[in-house]
């Protein structure tokens, strides 16, 4: 069973995971100012990607280009270079337990760039409408996420997955068997506030 199958009550059931909703997990979290290059880009993209309504869209116009931007954020000032982003790469971790498919995007704290290493941090599901229908996929794709740091000697209590339209952004937290969803839609725009809390999460994870 690849991770589209997975809803919500499927993945507690078969991981024997506990969920808190509307939990939010991260503390007041300071904006971070965007570069001129990814404003600009969203001024021309966010209206394109809005009017042609596509998940492809969104994806490649809104999401692609700020997960980008956090890589820079993180290579320049804090982490030397050492996140990788991967989008559209297959994550087959366990597919006797149902842990295979591909994700949308995916952000690692390891500077190999030629295939996923761990540890991963982030799982970036990448939706068009209603976020509710594919937090199951998410948090399927966050336990394969723990389990493959686990499996790479990069044993992680915590790993974070975010749901996101674009324009809305719902954010995940796994840690150990508990799922924490908070349930606020943050919106973009503004962006600010996106950059701040992804920065927070891979320097805390």
């Amino acid at each position: 069973m690849p991770y589209s199958e997975f809803t919500i009550r499927k993945i507690k059931q078969s991981f024997d995971l506990t969920t808190i909703e509307n939990g939010r997990f991260f503390p007041e979290i300071n904006p971070i100012q965007p570069s001129n290059t990814l404003n600009d880009f969203l001024s021309e993209s966010l209206p394109l990607a809005i009017a042609t309504g596509s998940e492809k869209a969104r994806s490649e116009l809104i999401i692609s280009p700020v997960l980008v931007e956090v890589r820079k954020i993180l290579h320049r000032k804090i982490l030397h270079r050492k996140i990788s982003l991967f989008s559209g790469a297959d994550f087959t971790v366990d597919p006797g337990m149902g842990l295979s498919g591909v994700c949308d995007f995916l952000l690692s704290r390891s500077p190999e760039q030629l295939e996923i290493e761990a540890p991963v941090v982030v799982i970036v599901e990448a939706k068009k409408a209603d976020l509710n229908v594919e937090i199951g996929q998410c948090i399927a794709e966050m336990v394969a996420a723990l389990k493959f740091n686990e499996m790479n000697n990069q044993a992680m209590t915590t790993v974070y997955g975010i749901v996101s339209s674009g324009t809305a952004w719902r954010f995940l937290k796994l840690q150990g068997k508990t799922v924490t969803i908070d349930l606020t839609d943050y919106p973009l725009p503004p962006v600010e506030k996106i950059l701040g809390i992804l920065v927070w999460m891979l320097q805390s994870g």
